[in-house]
């Protein structure tokens, strides 16, 4: 025998055989048939029969490891032979001179016939294990999803596109730019196309134009990839393919393997779809992870197994919006790299074979009885304790400036646009999409056209706005859908007349007031802020060793690896916050690639019930008349007073009072600011004049000429026709000026510093004011901007301890995880600044605590008044600790802490920071007892998984966003009693702010210079007790007005309708209930004003669902 592996068996026969020469063959079947012979020779007369169990598959897979650990084991069944089938006997000799088996295990791959096999079984009518009937309908993914769909197992929507000459009505495809319709089904963006034949594995994702279009091309693993990002955005047009609805499961796929109806191991891993990379371990290995299966999921693979006859089978789970769906079964298919799974599916195997064939051969031998696995549960020791919940509100990164532009517009084309895409319905009208933006430039173009013919000055006017609305559509040379938008909004009576001198005459019928919105796109640095910043963030969390050790962040990427880490992140509908969650998640979870894949499958749209999101255009009452207040006070042409002191600053916030200092008197500092605007737009001129100039390019492709017309309409809107100031521009002439000199300080123009300067005073007033000036107007606007965020808060850190809900690592499978039954849950919410002001003001001024009675509540205070601006970055973090030791009914059992980072350091920042406390300052008992308060080498012993004692430390570096691998072994600490005293640690150091007692370690990080670095996190509390911060968050609530509870029960209606993710839900042509007609211009008013305004859904999963009881407003568990 050549390439022989054999066990023997009491009595010296061979038990395993692998391959033989052809001048052996002829024995080795004779071995098996002796078996079957009742006369024997006199010495093998004792001999028991034995049960062969015959492999018949490809050689590759035959001796594969999985199998050859599982055959090994089931050769240890007294009774059991196993003989495997070499391959050239399969391909090559016919069925009757195959090996002779009394159970055959037999499976199709590439290359195999398995219409011999099929012949083969039917002449000796063996045992299968594995029905091969069957593997003909598994080849054929159209067979697949149809046997599933007779069995109810619940499976994605789809449709089937069939090429075939001789079934035209099944080959019925329109392609439109953010759908397709198969056969009248429609699916929108993103939805994943499969070929029918199931050995084809070139799956394509296509993703919104909204989430930045193209696709992920999935493909069978080739070294570490195993899909790649495509920018092509159109459906293949050639084969037969399933179109199916893309399951949002935040970037983790479970795998099935069924051993019989009674048995099924799951396993984690990283979607191929995320980004492609294939995460290996030190021995070159996919990493996986054991999850546990639900009893539903259960009941699933117990279908699956029965319905397709493959007792060994392989199918794929996609867990998404609380369901479990079968997208894909394999067949005949082996876990890898569990021993554990090796000997459970032999002795399943075994039993199975036993049962069936030991009787009719008179084998004596019964079923074993298997104790019940004991479960483990982890325990803690001291004041150690768990982190439970982690909370992020989190502003979007490094921005374009925002710009806008408004004009009136009366002819029928933008009317027949506005009832197109059903603006008639609400009075409102949002356009995103690049066909519908394609459109609007038509229009234009067409109207620039028609007015080349006319010189009416009021056309005139009106042709300089449409060029403008022309040249900023036709920037880029494309549509993204992502950063340019068009609102329409209906005016029964058209305009109303500014108070600035215009014409007396002006027309009279309704209108459509359109709104062009551009800029504010996510810079490349703002990408790259994010990232770092998620990178930086898995520190918060403990845990990681064995192939993880060393690595940064390495608790954060292991729990979320084996199903304990229960995460989501939520983005308002702007692109740029979108892209900022993107790029935080690529960096919080060590993806690769590019920023769509990743948007489409982790981050969830949260726009659709006000969570994150605002409108803008409908100010408050409150808000209205603080805006009214502040522009009175900021018009008076005097130095600032005491009385102006106490209007503009009652709370004696010190970065109010130093800014109201340096302005001295508004009306001349405004006229040094728009002295300089015209200096600065000069200096452009005389720049675009010189012919060195002519193809520079500045920060993100920015011209020289794009530059110019940002400056020159600030210079117009600023000063306005009766001489007074506009102050709603100061917070754009500060975005501009900051922008330019962070970005395209290379172009050496004068005196920016000295706008910069004056201008960040102004709105270091302006623009924390605008959300109030008293601490009632402060939490009447924080009330109606964030009002379901708080609640949402608030239900994150109640359903922190429900553990049923959530997916779960088992325990027996879990070599390497100290605590299998350890979930964190996790939620970030990405949004814009002025959800960021407002709940930052609820912590601040609803009575959290009493500074009088908490001197660290106090000191937080004092440092959060300090801070002049909420940057980008900005983060507001709220941990939750878990302490098993204490009574589960005591205060003493949750811990919770909030701690705060302004974001990125603006220019000139580092002499003037306010100095906070450090993150999570531990009390000075806890300090005395440390024997190497510097040391980060004792963080990651024997506890990986669990919250220790916090040690003060500090690491210096010269950007504060973590990097280095050495990193990796900061550890979450908690400790049960920490006071607000004694030293601390940062997990974003600064270096150039160091408590005196503290050493650095020398750590370093070369970051990109043109990313401002990052102010770290500053505990403002660590001693709350969860009863206290949920009273507060619930008294909060409570004292919302009835009007603003009117507000929330309109947006809860509006919610629960989309139960769905859509893209541009508002924007699609979609037929329009009882529209009302429009003539051109309408005679009527069109819209009354009797419900919610219109909203935008971008692409993402879906958001978490708001429901009313009993007038508390409530939201699912996500």
């Amino acid at each position: 025998m050549s390439e022989s592996r054999q066990a023997t068996s009491a009595s010296g026969l061979p038990r395993l055989l692998i391959g033989c020469e052809n001048d052996d063959r002829r024995e080795m079947r004779n071995i098996s048939r002796s078996y079957g012979e009742e006369e024997e020779d006199d010495e093998d007369q004792s001999m028991e029969r034995q049960i062969v169990v015959g492999i018949c598959s490809m050689m590759k897979k035959s001796t594969s490891k999985p199998m050859t650990e599982i055959l090994e084991r089931l050769c240890k069944f007294e009774y059991i032979t196993v003989v495997i089938f070499p391959e050239e006997v399969v391909l090559h000799e016919p069925v009757e001179k195959w090996p002779l088996c009394d159970c055959l295990i037999s499976f199709h791959s590439k290359g195999f016939p398995l219409d011999k096999a099929v012949s083969y079984a039917k002449l000796k009518n063996s045992l299968l294990i594995n029905d091969l009937n069957m593997q003909y309908f598994i080849q054929d993914r159209r067979e697949v999803y149809r046997i599933l769909q007779e069995e109810g197992i619940d499976l994605p929507r789809y449709a089937v596109l069939n090429r075939d000459p001789d079934r035209p009505e099944e080959c019925n495809l329109v392609e439109c730019e953010d759908h397709v319709e198969v056969n009248g089904e429609i699916f929108h963006k993103p939805f994943v196309e499969k070929p029918v034949c199931a050995e084809d594995h070139n799956v394509y994702i296509y993703y919104p134009t909204s989430a930045g279009g193209g696709s992920q091309r999935l493909f069978r693993k080739i070294g570490s990839r195993s899909s790649v990002y495509s920018p092509e955005s159109t459906v293949r047009k050639t084969g037969s393919y399933i179109y199916e609805e893309f399951m949002p499961t935040d970037g983790t796929d479970v795998k099935v393997y069924t051993v019989g109806p009674d048995y099924a191991h799951a396993e984690a891993r990283k979607s191929p779809a995320l980004d492609g990379k294939v995460e290996r371990d030190s021995e070159g290995k996919e990493i996986r992870y054991p999850v546990m299966l639900t009893a539903m999921e259960k009941l699933v693979a117990r279908k699956v197994c029965l319905a397709f006859k493959q007792t060994v089978c392989g199918f794929d789970l996609l867990r998404a919006n609380g369901h479990s769906f079968v997208c894909d079964v394999n067949g005949f298919s082996f876990v890898k790299n569990s021993m554990k799974y090796y000997d459970d599916c032999a002795k399943v195997l075994g039993n199975m074979v036993m049962r069936e064939l030991a009787p009719q051969f008179h084998i004596p031998w019964s079923i074993p009885m298997e104790a019940e696995d004991i479960p483990i549960v982890p325990t803690t020791s001291g004041t150690m304790m768990e982190l439970r919940c982690v909370i992020a509100v989190i502003r979007h990164g490094d921005r374009t400036p925002k710009q806008k532009m408004k004009m009136e517009v009366r002819n029928a084309l933008f009317f027949d646009l506005f009832e197109k895409y059903g603006g008639n319905k609400t009075g409102k009208l949002k356009l995103k999409k690049p066909k519908q933006l394609q459109e609007v430039l038509d229009i234009a173009r067409q109207l620039l056209a028609e007015l080349v013919q006319h010189n009416d000055c009021e056309i005139e006017e009106k042709k300089s706005k449409l060029e403008q609305l022309k040249t900023v559509l036709e920037m880029y040379g494309h549509f993204s859908g992502i950063n340019r938008k068009v609102q329409l909004t209906y005016l029964p009576n058209g305009q109303p007349k500014a108070s600035s001198g215009e014409e007396d005459s002006q027309k009279e019928g309704p209108s459509l007031l359109l709104v062009l919105k551009w800029g504010g796109e996510l810079t490349p640095a703002g990408r790259v802020q994010a990232e770092e910043l998620g990178r930086a963030f898995r520190c918060m969390y403990p845990g990681g060793q064995g192939d993880y050790a060393g690595f940064p962040g390495c608790g954060l990427l292991r729990l979320h690896s084996t199903y304990r880490h229960d995460l989501k992140i939520y983005a308002s509908d702007e692109g740029r916050v979108q892209m900022t969650a993107a790029a935080f998640a690529k960096g919080l979870l060590a993806l690769e690639g590019e920023l769509t894949p990743i948007l489409v499958q982790m981050v969830k749209s949260a726009n659709m019930n006000g969570l994150l999101d605002s409108d803008s255009d409908s100010l408050t009452d409150c808000q209205q008349r603080v805006k009214a207040r502040l522009h009175e006070i900021m018009q008076k042409n005097r130095d600032f007073n005491e009385d102006d002191y106490q209007k503009l600053a009652p709370t004696s916030s010190p970065s109010l009072v130093n800014s109201i200092g340096v302005i001295g008197n508004p009306v001349r500092t405004f006229d040094q600011v728009h002295t300089l605007i015209q200096s600065l737009t000069s200096q452009i001129c005389k720049r675009l004049e010189d012919p060195k100039s002519a193809n520079l390019q500045l920060y993100h492709s920015e011209s020289l000429e794009l530059m110019l017309q940002r400056w020159s309409k600030l210079e117009r809107d600023f000063r306005m026709k009766n001489g007074r100031y506009d102050i709603s521009k100061i917070p754009d002439i500060y975005d501009c000026i900051k922008y330019d000199t962070q970005h395209n300080s290379s172009l050496g123009l004068e005196e920016t510093l000295e706008l910069f300067r004056l201008s960040r005073a102004l709105a270091d007033i302006i623009i924390p004011q605008e959300y109030g000036i008293t601490k009632a107007e402060k939490l009447d606007i924080a009330s109606a901007y964030c009002l379901p965020l708080v609640k949402k808060i608030q239900l994150d850190l109640q359903r922190t301890h429900e553990d049923e809900a959530v997916n779960k690592l088992h325990p027996l499978y879990s070599r390497g995880v100290m605590s299998p039954g350890r979930h964190v849950r996790t939620r970030l919410y990405f949004t814009s600044e002025s959800h960021v002001h407002s709940l930052l003001s609820i912590f601040r001024y609803g009575g959290l605590l009493d500074e009088l009675k908490d001197e660290q509540w106090k000191q937080a205070m004092d440092y959060l008044g300090a801070v002049t601006e909420l940057n980008y970055m900005t983060q507001i973090v709220i941990m939750l600790y878990e302490d098993n030791n204490k009574d589960p009914s005591s205060e003493e059992r949750f811990h919770v802490e909030l701690h705060f980072s302004p974001g990125v350091k603006g220019c000139k920042d580092e002499d003037n920071a306010p100095m906070g406390f450090g993150f999570r300052p531990a009390s000075s008992e806890n300090h005395e007892k440390q024997t190497n308060p510097g040391s980060l080498e004792d963080l990651s012993q024997d506890e990986p998984d669990r919250a220790g004692p916090s040690e003060p430390m500090s690491i210096q570096r010269k950007s504060p966003l973590i990097r280095g691998r050495k990193a990796g072994s900061m550890e979450v600490l908690s400790e049960s009693n920490m006071s607000s005293r004694g030293a601390a640690f940062r997990i974003f150091p600064s270096s150039s702010r160091q408590s005196p007692e503290i050493k650095p370690s020398g750590l370093g990080f070369e970051g990109c210079t043109l990313v401002p670095s990052i102010y770290p996190l500053e505990t403002l509390h660590n001693s709350l007790s969860l009863k206290q911060v949920d009273e507060f968050l619930t008294a909060v609530c409570k004292n919302v007005s009835e009007t603003q509870f009117k507000r929330l029960k309109s947006l809860s209606a509006m919610f629960e309708s989309h139960t769905q993710p859509s893209m541009d839900t508002e924007s699609q042509d979609t037929p329009v209930t009882n529209p009302v007609q429009l003539s051109q211009p309408p005679s009527r008013p069109l819209w009354y004003c009797s419900g919610p305004p219109s909203t935008v859904s971008s692409s993402g999963p879906s958001s978490p669902s708001l429901t009313e009881p009993s007038s508390n407003f409530g939201f699912n568990s996500e």
